[in-house]
């Protein structure tokens, strides 16, 4: 992991944090679970969590954490039943005690350290709420005061743009979400069994498809690179994945792009679409998820549509997907995984399209203008 003082042999240190992202899925998997079972000792202080938390799960977080945020309440709540509200950490703050009276508290940070998520975490605290911190920093402030931790396993993150600490974020709150499944008598042996050998085998996979997503998407840069405002696209759990490119494509190259729910594309944001403003479409699908065949062919459906409109299409789809193949300008494949997983194959190759796109226009890349690591002041 980034434990030198260059990223030689790669020329930034985003582009060789993206490609770690094998390495840091792998441990920060291996803290909690392996392809046989949770390990209990790690999984006991979230497991009491999840029982104290009664009523709903309040998440309170801000920029990428925010969006990793989102595919949790999807994955928590179709899993186990248990009510999820993701907040602005920013709002959180400022809300009134009197809507969230039984909420158990999660705060999502990098760092462990950004101000606005570090406020809510000690409004929680002096409520009396159960809280929980997922931080990439054992150490941090958050990790400390929360009742409970949940670090993530990315290792130090020196480029600015989250890359693998986002994609790490996405994997404990894969097993949270597992892990509220199985509380509330919701999770199978079977399935449990299944879904954690298929977290097991993901780190092999994305070390297989880096290279193919990393050409392919440097072509794509090269030919995109003159233009300057972008539409993501995603339905369900790729609708955060949507919003997460987007904003990586923002900090990163200084380029406009918004991120929208497939569905709402019709409703206002298409009238942007043309070949000079790219569409990114998610249009992935699990074949062995009937709900997610059905939001799929939506989206095939919302493609053929856009492409009479005259947009230029950029799909993320499963290799070998003939039928998004004909009606897109470009195709990065992504190999099948359950959808859950989906998330993280889809993340990378846009975090890649942010680096060449910031490249292509002479970004410095690891070190963009007017951010910083850790936001540590309102």
């Amino acid at each position: 992991m980034s434990d030198t003082a260059t990223p030689a042999p790669f020329p930034h240190w985003m582009l060789r944090e993206i490609h770690e992202q094998p390495e840091t899925l792998a441990a920060t998997l291996a803290t909690f679970a392996t392809a046989d079972g949770f390990v209990e000792e790690a999984c006991a202080p979230v497991r009491q969590w999840l029982r104290d938390a009664k009523g709903e799960i309040v998440i309170a977080a801000s920029g990428s954490s925010r969006h990793a945020s989102l595919v949790a309440e999807l994955l928590i709540e179709d899993r186990s039943g248990i009510a999820v509200d993701v907040e602005y950490a920013s709002e959180y703050s400022y809300r009134s005690e009197h809507a969230l009276k039984s909420a158990s508290v999660l705060v999502v940070s990098q760092s462990g350290e950004t101000v606005d998520t570090l406020l809510a975490l000690r409004k929680a605290n002096k409520a009396g709420h159960q809280t929980m911190a997922i931080t990439n920093v054992a150490g941090s402030t958050m990790a400390r005061e929360a009742t409970v931790s949940m670090p993530t396993a990315a290792g130090r993150e020196r480029a600015i743009p989250a890359t693998k600490s986002f994609t790490a974020q996405l994997l404990n709150l894969y097993v949270l979400s597992l892990l509220a499944a199985e509380e509330r008598k919701a999770l199978t042996e079977a399935d449990r069994a299944r879904l954690l050998a298929e977290a097991a085998a993901l780190p092999e996979s994305v070390r297989r498809q880096l290279p193919i997503w990393e050409s392919t998407v440097r072509s794509i840069a090269e030919t995109l690179h003159k233009a300057r405002t972008f539409l993501f696209v995603g339905r369900s759990v790729h609708y955060p994945i949507a919003r997460e490119g987007a904003l990586k494509l923002k900090e990163s190259s200084y380029l406009h792009a918004e991120g929208y729910p497939s569905g709402e594309l019709k409703h206002g944001p298409n009238a942007l679409v043309s070949k000079e403003s790219p569409l990114v479409m998610i249009a992935t699908v699990d074949r062995s998820d009937s709900e997610s065949v059905e939001r799929y062919e939506k989206v095939v459906q919302l493609m053929s549509d856009m492409r009479t409109q005259g947009a230029m299409i950029v799909a993320i789809a499963n290799t070998g997907d003939t039928a998004v193949a004909e009606l897109a300008d470009h195709v990065i494949p992504v190999d099948e995984a359950t959808e859950a997983l989906l998330t993280i194959c889809e993340v990378i190759p846009l975090q890649i399209f942010s680096y060449c796109m910031a490249i292509q226009n002479g970004i410095d890349v690891d070190n963009p203008r007017n951010l910083n690591k850790a936001v540590l002041a309102e």
